[in-house]
C-alpha cells in the first residue's frame, strides 16, 4: 500500500495532465486529488459493517458508489477506472499490467464551496438552507422503497446499528468516551425503543423509510449553482436504507456539532414544510441526532487503528470523537 501511495503522488500516474497530487485518507478510502478530477480507491479493510477485503469487492462497491451517488450529483461522478501495476509502478486508468485495485473517478468540485466552508466564512444564508432543504425533501418523498427497505424502519431492525455502535465503542472508554456517559447512552438509546415503538411503526406506514443518502452532513453538500450532494453510503444498505428524518438529522446534527444551532433550525423549518412533517417526529428527531453524533464520534475513534495516520492526525482523531460523543450525551442530558 505504501508503494502504491508512493507512485500515485506522481503526477504523471494519471490519465490528465495535472500540476498537483494530494492525498486525502480516512479510515476507509484513500483520495488523490488532482488539478481537475479525483480518484478515490477503497482500502482492503473488513470492519464487519463494511467489507472491503477483496479486490472484487472493492470494484463492485465502487461501481455501487458511482451508481447510488449519481442521484443527487450526476455530473460529479464519472466512472470506475483501474489501478495498474506496469511491473515498476502503479498507474491510474491507463498502461497495461496487472490490475491492482480500482478507483471511483471524479470531477473536482470547488472545495471552498463546500457547505462546511461557506459556514466556517459566516457566509452561510437562508436561500442556500432553503435550497439544500428543498433538493433533500424531494430526493426524500421520491427515494426508492419496498417492503424490504421497510424493514429497516423496524426497531427491532434499527437495534442492529444501535447494538453495533455500542459494542465498537466500548474499546475507546476512557480514550475517546466517559464511562458513566457511554453506558448512560446505552441505557436512553435502549428505552427509548421501549417508550417509542409505535413512532417506529407509524413511520412505516407513512412511507417515510427510504432508500436514502445514509452519511448526509456539510462536507458532502457543495453550494455551487447547481448544488451537489455527494459521497451517499454505498457499502451497506442498511446505513443507507432508513427513516427519511435519521436522513436529515445528520446534517441538522452537524450543523450543531459545529455552533449552527439557529441554522440548523431554519433548515429543519423548511425542511419540515417541503417534506410534510409535524412536531409529533420531534422525539425520534432527537433519537436519530444521538444516533448521528454517536456515528461520528465511533468512525473518528477508528482511525487510531489506523497504521496509515499520523500521530498528530490522530490526536486530532480523538479530540474530534470526544466532542461528537459529547454532543450526543448533551442531546439527552
Amino acid at each position: 500500500m505504501s508503494l502504491l501511495i508512493e507512485d500515485l503522488h506522481k503526477t504523471d500516474a494519471f490519465p490528465e495532465p495535472t500540476n498537483n497530487v494530494f492525498l486525502v485518507q480516512t479510515h476507509i478510502s484513500m483520495v488523490f486529488v488532482c488539478d481537475l478530477y479525483v480518484y478515490k480507491i477503497k482500502k482492503p479493510v473488513n470492519f464487519g459493517f463494511l467489507d472491503f477485503s477483496t479486490l472484487e469487492k472493492r470494484k463492485y462497491f465502487c461501481h455501487k458508489e458511482v451508481d447510488l451517488n449519481r442521484r443527487l450529483a450526476k455530473d460529479i461522478y464519472i466512472g470506475v477506472v483501474p489501478v495498474i501495476f506496469d511491473g515498476k509502478r502503479h498507474l491510474v486508468g491507463k498502461g497495461e499490467g496487472e490490475i491492482k485495485e480500482y478507483a471511483v473517478k471524479m470531477k473536482r468540485i470547488p472545495e471552498n464551496m463546500l457547505m462546511s466552508k461557506v459556514f466556517e466564512r459566516k457566509e452561510l444564508e437562508k436561500a442556500h438552507l432553503n435550497k439544500v432543504a428543498h433538493i433533500i425533501a424531494n430526493f426524500h418523498l421520491s427515494a426508492d422503497t419496498s417492503p424490504e427497505i421497510e424493514e429497516f424502519g423496524n426497531p427491532r431492525k434499527f437495534k442492529i446499528n444501535t447494538d453495533e455502535n455500542f459494542e465498537q465503542v466500548e474499546k475507546y472508554i476512557g480514550l475517546c468516551i466517559d464511562k458513566d456517559k457511554f453506558y448512560e447512552l446505552k441505557d436512553w438509546t435502549y428505552k427509548f425503543y421501549e417508550r417509542f415503538n409505535d413512532l417506529f411503526t407509524l413511520r412505516i406506514k407513512q412511507k417515510r423509510i427510504r432508500d436514502c443518502h445514509g452519511d448526509l452532513h456539510m462536507e458532502h453538500i457543495c453550494l455551487v449553482d447547481n448544488v451537489y450532494i455527494i459521497d451517499c453510503i454505498e457499502f451497506n444498505d442498511r446505513f443507507r436504507y432508513g427513516d427519511t428524518l435519521a436522513d436529515i438529522a445528520f446534517l441538522l446534527m452537524d450543523l450543531e456539532y459545529h455552533g449552527g444551532y439557529n441554522y440548523a433550525q431554519i433548515l429543519w423549518d423548511y425542511y419540515k414544510k417541503l417534506a410534510n412533517e409535524s412536531e409529533e417526529v420531534d422525539p425520534l428527531l432527537k433519537f436519530y441526532k444521538v444516533y448521528r453524533a454517536f456515528v461520528r464520534g465511533k468512525v473518528n475513534s477508528f482511525q487510531l487503528d489506523d497504521e496509515s495516520i499520523s500521530k498528530e492526525n490522530k490526536e486530532s482523531a480523538i479530540n474530534r470523537a470526544k466532542a461528537y460523543f459529547k454532543l450526543a450525551y448533551t442531546y439527552i442530558s
